[in-house]
């Protein structure tokens, strides 16, 4: 059993019975009842509070005339996924802007946030590069059929109809292989640069594993922007009209 991060142990300590009793009612049994929240989970849990203050701050300072450094970089990141859409998906993108801002902010802090002491990447852990794909890989198939209709699953048909049967095997095993490319590239890489900023800081804590944080930072944006633009990709094909 992993050693318990202190916000783990708060939320363990704040928490505990009410989790414990809700995981037996879904027929869960957690190996301690006494700390039933995992290190993941509580760090998914403190990504989500600090994206909330941190979208509160923004909202409380907008300003059409004087807006201020964070209001820059929001209107910075709106505009360069947005660019990103328009070059992608076309005609309509604006109604996926919201989404996929949503999900990269999420994964960049997730990757980001093990660069703090005492705290680690929520993302290094599978479960959760897993549950990211996961939502991605459902949210762009009701898409799909939301722009489409049911005429969504020729999309899987091929422009053969004799071949039809064969294609739509093999068009579902490779939608279903997407969320085990999203989630291994993500937790991969972020998994390889925590425990390599991790191994450098134990043997050299000073200088050398500077430049390592540098590169898990690297990676860490790298990775935020390669997942989001699979996302807009599949996005793409997924709304696109037949003709």
């Amino acid at each position: 059993m992993h050693e318990q991060l202190p916000f783990t142990a708060l939320l363990n300590r704040l928490f505990a019975g009410p989790v414990t009793a809700l995981l037996h009612a879904l027929g869960i049994h957690p190996h301690d009842a006494h700390a039933p929240i995992p290190n993941y989970v509580a760090m998914q849990i403190l990504v989500f509070i600090l994206l909330v203050l941190f979208f509160v701050i923004v909202r409380s300072r907008l300003s059409v005339g004087k807006p201020g450094i964070l209001q820059h970089m929001m209107e910075g990141v709106h505009g360069f996924v947005s660019g990103l859409g328009k070059e992608i998906v076309g005609h309509g993108h604006e109604r996926f802007d919201s989404f996929l801002i949503t999900l990269g902010l999420f994964i960049l802090t997730a990757n980001l946030i093990g660069m703090i002491p005492s705290l680690e990447s929520p993302t290094a852990i599978p479960s959760v590069p897993l549950g990211c794909a996961i939502v991605t890989w459902f949210y762009y198939h009701t898409q799909g059929f939301r722009t489409n209709g049911i005429g969504y699953v020729k999309h899987f048909m091929g422009p053969v109809m004799a071949l039809a049967p064969l294609m739509f095997v093999i068009e579902i095993i490779s939608h279903l292989a997407r969320v085990m490319s999203l989630t291994v590239r993500l937790f991969a890489n972020i998994f390889a640069g925590d425990m390599l900023t991790l191994a450098f800081f134990s043997l050299v804590p000073i200088g050398v594993p500077v430049v390592f944080l540098g590169l898990h930072l690297g990676v860490s944006l790298i990775q935020t922007y390669i997942f989001v633009l699979l996302a807009t990709v599949y996005l793409s094909e997924a709304a696109a009209h037949e003709h």
